[in-house]
């Protein structure tokens, strides 16, 4: 993967599989400190975890499942991602991009609320490393979720690329948010390889989570009195997702971006 994206032209963590703490330790002497190590073959943010000192390192050596791992300078920044459908040509039938509250081994270590939101106009730096990605992974009749990290303004660092719909309830999102109707239009390439897609981005669309272990200053009722014009989905979220989308999930949409942070301070705001 790594491969692919410096193909693209896009910069990518340094990292490599450690088997052992000395492995870990060289390349911590190139990097410093913070780490993030993550299995090999790993779902999301699974079993990954920050290491911000020699204790740390020594704590996870010491519980380290018996799989391999992979150590990686830890990139600060804000998660954005490139999503959408290719045609078998590779050509764009659909695309758009998001922006998170924070990353999944946050939201799941730290068991923090999250957010994250289409965006109406794409970063032009953005778009053009998600087209690059594109070519050089090849993308074709398949959906697509590219994530990098922004660290300056049009500046970004390849984090992962997945060649399947985004996770969540993101796809939904895209119908939310350009009033289509994603699932007809991946059918109909599939079927009849029909590419014909007129969209705009009318919305930001947004997802906020909730926790049942949670004591908030507003209720469900209270959300839907003040909010419930710009609501298109309120979802039960499995168990298994919960960590990282919390137990209940608010998805709603405005074209105005003030409108999506006033909403989503008002579902998390919490009783002091």
């Amino acid at each position: 993967m790594k491969d692919k994206f410096r193909e693209a032209g896009v910069p990518v963590p340094r990292g490599r599989v450690v088997q052992t703490m000395e492995d870990a330790q060289r390349l911590i002497g190139e990097t410093g400190y913070p780490v993030v190590a993550k299995p090999d073959a790993g779902v999301g943010a699974l079993d990954t975890y920050r290491l911000d000192s020699d204790e740390d390192l020594k704590r996870f050596f010491a519980g380290k499942p018996a799989v391999d791992y992979v150590l990686e300078e830890f990139i600060p920044g804000t998660i954005y991602s490139f999503d959408g459908l290719a045609d078998r040509n590779g050509n764009l039938v659909f695309y758009t991009a998001h922006t998170f509250s924070q990353g999944i081994m946050e939201t799941v270590n730290e068991a923090r609320h999250i957010y994250y939101y289409s965006l109406r106009e794409i970063p032009p730096a953005l778009e053009s490393l998600g087209r690059r990605c594109i070519k050089a992974f090849e993308v074709k009749e398949r959906f697509f979720h590219i994530e990098f990290f922004q660290t300056a303004p049009d500046t970004y660092t390849g984090l992962e690329v997945n060649m399947r719909p985004p996770g969540g309830f993101t796809t939904d999102m895209f119908n939310y948010a350009c009033d289509i109707d994603i699932y007809r239009v991946w059918a109909e390439l599939l079927v009849h390889r029909r590419t014909e897609l007129l969209y705009t981005r009318k919305y930001h669309c947004c997802y906020t989570s909730r926790k049942n272990n949670q004591r908030y200053r507003h209720g469900h009722e209270d959300i839907m009195i003040r909010y419930g014009d710009f609501m298109v989905q309120v979802a039960s979220v499995p168990g298994v997702f919960s960590s990282a989308l919390g137990d209940i999930g608010y998805i709603f949409r405005s074209a105005k971006l003030d409108d999506i942070f006033e909403i989503i301070n008002f579902i998390h705001a919490t009783e002091s």
